[in-house]
């Protein structure tokens, strides 16, 4: 069986974070596990507050993961500090796992701010180097690459941006621009496009967790880069179409639609 480890933040009611990733990875056939970050204290919307876990108890959890269950695919979320990147990146530099995927997580869906703006460079100088594929939303990609994007051509500009960073695969999400969700990857020669048409919906609370934790069980199973991009574009466009409408606020996708629909009946599945 495959494994692929998150490194990310908490999030309390289900949707995003460590508790979007492990159920993409059940809903891949991955066997997950988890580093906490950050404990964060949030619904579909608002965010109410976080705790960052001390640098020595994040190492402990990747060191104790590693040296039992190595994973095939690792991905990393919420790193809100320079101290738990730090903490971070010394450990994969240690362990060298393949199929790092990185989601710079900035904001919230709400627009809450889960990283300490001054952070960034550290974020650039050690942490992006290190990823297999990164995938920053519109407003993430503007801070990395330090320019506007209102484009698709401005999407392909900040990818090379960023890629000269030392990322070995970008995709810069389009969902923040108007028209069809179109994503872009670079990947240091060739750009590649994967769109789909928007959904209407405000339910999409965790889509940048569950998108980026797609690809990296893509990658653990074998797929190359632009093939688990692009099965990752199908399983979130999937569960953003099917999300159960709960929550008051942007509420949570679902991550097992194609299980229920295959094995359970009933209401509530659809």
């Amino acid at each position: 069986m495959k494994k692929a480890l998150s490194i990310a933040g908490s999030d309390c009611s289900g949707g995003a974070g460590i508790q979007a990733d492990i159920k993409t990875f059940s809903a891949h056939g991955i066997f997950g596990m988890t580093v906490i970050t950050s404990v964060v204290a949030e619904n579909t919307f608002r965010v109410t507050d976080y705790q960052d876990i001390r640098p020595d108890i994040i190492q402990k959890q990747i060191d104790d993961v590693f040296e039992d269950i190595p994973p095939d695919a690792v991905k990393i979320g919420m790193l809100s500090c320079r101290e738990t990147m730090l903490a971070v990146a010394d450990k994969l530099k240690e362990w060298k796992p393949c199929n790092i995927v990185i989601d710079p997580v900035m904001y919230a869906k709400n627009g809450s701010a889960l990283m300490e703006m001054s952070a960034i460079d550290t974020l650039i100088l050690e942490v992006l180097p290190l990823a297999d594929v990164i995938t920053p939303n519109i407003p993430e990609a503007e801070k990395i690459s330090e320019m506007t994007i209102k484009s698709q051509e401005d999407m392909r500009k900040a990818a090379r941006r960023i890629h000269a960073m030392g990322c070995r695969n970008v995709v810069v999400k389009g969902g923040h621009i108007e028209g069809d969700a179109t994503d872009i990857l670079f990947d240091g020669e060739n750009f590649f496009e994967y769109q789909t048409q928007r959904v209407d919906t405000k339910h999409t609370h965790g889509t940048g967790c569950t998108f980026s934790s797609a690809i990296a069980s893509n990658l653990a199973l074998g797929f190359s880069v632009q093939k688990a991009v692009e099965n990752a574009k199908a399983y979130i466009n999937s569960a953003i179409i099917h999300a159960p409408k709960i929550g008051k606020g942007n509420g949570p996708t679902h991550h097992f639609y194609e299980l229920y629909k295959s094995y359970f009946k009933g209401e509530g599945n659809d």
